[in-house]
């Protein structure tokens, strides 16, 4: 769920008054309860056919003027898209204020926490919480959809601090995995030795996945939780592990390969969806690693989640800084999870 993100070592950052004002006005929220959806998690076991309509599908825009969306995932519960909106680096270290929003469909946004420091979100296995790689103190968060209390999960690897967590995905047994490029370091001491890296935490123990990729990025579970994706966007490739039963891995092959890898989901047939931030794209992959296509989503195509009444709604965050926006498609398989 994440590349250079607002990386201030590789964007300019001139974004007009006007721009900033626009990406801070959200639609007040919608009077009444909000009706939680009903579809149910993968089947297992189930078939499914061509997750694409066509070749190529073209993603239609929600709303626009945001200043650099990342990090969408769907809460069930409530029927509603939590996305990371940050802004412009400030202070002298050069830190990324970031605010979690809220999306209830058709079209109201509202600012669910203010503050939150977020890039990458993942609702939790048991669907209490939504788990955030928290660049704003460097570690990995979790914050209570019931109150909005923030706890954290992983605050640094053997006494040293993270570079800037970017990404990340959680399983069934609760074990979750994030990336930890340096995008987002700002000017803050380098503890991490110069190298970026994926880590697993579980139970509060948190373990080193890989510190040999450059710049990773989106990461993602198979349906059966026994594989791990990770794009390593300074590779221009995603890799693959296998996953162990006690959430170790090992056996890493290169999945495939595609430009600036950045977020990424997957769908319940364990079709992958991973977005090329320099192309605008998403690719989606088969399990094997053929490409059966791609949606367009303008410039800059930062993360992608599944969503919706019926699991099928792919939600995408693109555009430029100080422009983004969400847009959505609907396709033929639904996601894992959504």
């Amino acid at each position: 769920m994440a590349q250079r993100r607002t990386s201030g070592n590789r964007h300019l950052w001139t974004v007009t008054a006007a721009a900033i004002a626009i990406a801070g006005v959200v639609t007040p929220p919608a009077s009444g309860t909000t009706t939680a959806t009903t579809a149910a998690p993968c089947t297992p076991g189930a078939t499914y056919g061509p997750p694409l309509p066509g070749p190529a599908v073209a993603a239609q825009l929600v709303r626009g003027g945001f200043n650099f969306l990342e990090g969408p995932t769907w809460d069930r519960r409530t029927g509603t898209l939590l996305l990371s909106n940050m802004q412009n680096p400030t202070g002298p270290q050069g830190v990324q204020p970031s605010s979690m929003l809220r999306y209830t469909p058709p079209a109201t946004f509202e600012t669910f926490i203010a503050g939150s420091g977020s890039n990458g979100l993942a609702i939790s296995a048991d669907g209490t919480r939504v788990l955030a790689a928290t660049h704003d103190n460097r570690t990995v968060s979790a914050y209570s959809l019931a109150d909005r209390s923030r706890t954290t999960v992983a605050a640094g690897y053997l006494g040293r601090a993270f570079n800037s967590p970017n990404d990340l995905t959680t399983g069934q047994d609760g074990t979750t995995y994030f990336t930890d490029p340096n995008y987002q370091r700002g000017n803050r001491p380098d503890e991490q030795g110069g190298r970026t890296g994926v880590f697993r935490v579980r139970d509060g123990v948190v373990g080193l996945v890989d510190d040999t990729l450059p710049q990773p990025n989106g990461i993602v579970l198979s349906p059966d939780g026994k594989t791990l994706y990770v794009g390593a966007t300074g590779a221009n490739a995603i890799m693959k592990y296998t996953v162990f039963p006690d959430g170790t891995t090992g056996n890493r092959t290169t999945f495939a390969s595609m430009r600036t890898p950045d977020g990424a989901t997957i769908d319940c047939a364990g079709n992958l969806y991973w977005a090329s931030y320099d192309e605008g794209l998403v690719h989606v992959f088969s399990p094997s690693g053929t490409q059966l296509g791609t949606i367009s989503a303008g410039r800059n195509t930062t993360n992608a989640a599944f969503g919706g009444p019926d699991g099928r709604t792919l939600y995408l965050t693109s555009g430029v800084t100080g422009g983004f926006g969400l847009y959505q498609t609907h396709l033929n398989v639904p996601g894992n999870p959504y």
